[in-house]
C-alpha cells in the first residue's frame, strides 16, 4: 500500500509496534532448552494481548502464529517440539494484522556459545538490511537495495538467498510491489515512491544461497545444509528516508 493520510500511517505504526513487541518477547525467551513451540506461544500471547491476529494464519493458513527457522532453515519454519541447542542460529519472523493493517518483522539470533562464522552471518545480514534501507527514498530504483545487499555479502564471504525477496505490505501480508530482490537486477526498473510501505528483508547464507522446500510443505532450507540468517523491518518510504515502524 501507499500511505495516503495520517490515519493510515498511524494504523501501520500501531501494528508495527505490536509485531516488534512480540519479536522482542520471543527473543527474550530464546535460550537453550526451550522449544520452538514454546517460543511461538510467547509471540502468540503478545499478539492476542494487543488484539492482533497472526498474518500467516490469517492469510495462508499457516499452522502456527509465527515462523521460527533454525540453522539451515531459511524461512517459514513451523514451530513445534524442536529444542533449541547451544550453537544454533534461530530466525524469528512475526507478522500480524491489527485494525485492517499488516506489518512484518524478523531477526536472527546466535544461541551462545556459537562459532565466529555464525556470529558474522547474523551481524552481516543485519548490516545488509540497514544498508538496503539507506537507498529506500522516493525516486530511487528498487534494484539498488539488491546492490547494497550484495556488497555486504561479498565483503564477508557470504551469499544472498536469491529466491526470497522483500515485498509490499500494508493492507495484506504480501502485496505489490512483489519480489524486491536481494541481488542486483538490471532489468528491474521500478522505483520507490513516497508513502510506499515495504517489508524489507535480507537473507544471507554461509553456503550456496539456493533453497529447497521441506516435506512439511512450509519450511524452506538451504540446498547444501549451510546456515542462513534473515533480518526484516516494515518501513514507510519518505523524502527523509525510510521510516521504520517495527521498532
Amino acid at each position: 500500500m501507499s500511505i495516503q493520510n495520517a490515519t493510515e500511517l498511524n494504523g501501520i505504526k500501531r501494528v508495527g509496534r505490536v509485531v516488534a513487541l512480540a519479536l522482542r518477547a520471543m527473543a527474550d525467551n530464546l535460550i537453550p532448552g526451550v522449544t520452538t513451540g514454546e517460543l511461538d506461544v510467547v509471540g502468540h500471547t503478545v499478539l492476542d494481548l494487543h488484539g492482533a491476529r497472526s498474518a500467516p494464519q490469517l492469510c495462508v493458513g499457516f499452522p502456527s502464529a509465527t515462523c521460527i527457522s533454525v540453522n539451515d532453515e531459511v524461512a517459514h519454519g513451523v514451530p513445534g517440539t524442536r529444542v533449541i541447542q547451544p550453537g544454533d542460529v534461530v530466525n524469528l519472523d512475526v507478522s500480524a494484522e491489527l485494525g485492517g493493517f499488516f506489518a512484518d518483522t524478523g531477526a536472527s539470533f546466535p544461541v551462545s556459545p556459537t562459532s565466529p562464522r555464525t556470529r558474522l552471518l547474523c551481524r552481516a545480514t543485519k548490516r545488509a538490511l540497514m544498508q538496503a534501507l539507506t537507498v529506500m527514498r522516493p525516486g530511487m530504483p528498487f534494484n539498488q537495495t539488491g546492490h547494497a545487499v550484495e556488497r555486504v555479502a561479498r565483503r564477508h564471504g557470504l551469499r544472498p538467498v536469491r529466491d526470497l525477496c522483500a515485498h509490499g505490505v500494508g493492507r495484506w501480508l504480501h502485496e505489490e510491489p512483489l519480489e524486491i530482490s536481494n541481488v542486483y537486477d538490471p532489468n528491474d526498473r521500478r522505483r520507490f515512491t513516497e508513502g510506499l510501505v515495504v517489508a524489507m528483508e535480507t537473507f544471507l547464507s554461509l553456503g550456496s544461497g539456493q533453497i529447497i522446500p521441506m516435506s512439511d510443505g512450509w519450511t524452506l532450507s538451504t540446498s547444501d545444509g549451510s546456515r542462513a540468517a534473515q533480518f526484516e523491518h516494515t518501513v514507510v518510504v519518505t523524502r527523509d528516508g525510510p521510516m521504520i515502524v517495527t521498532v
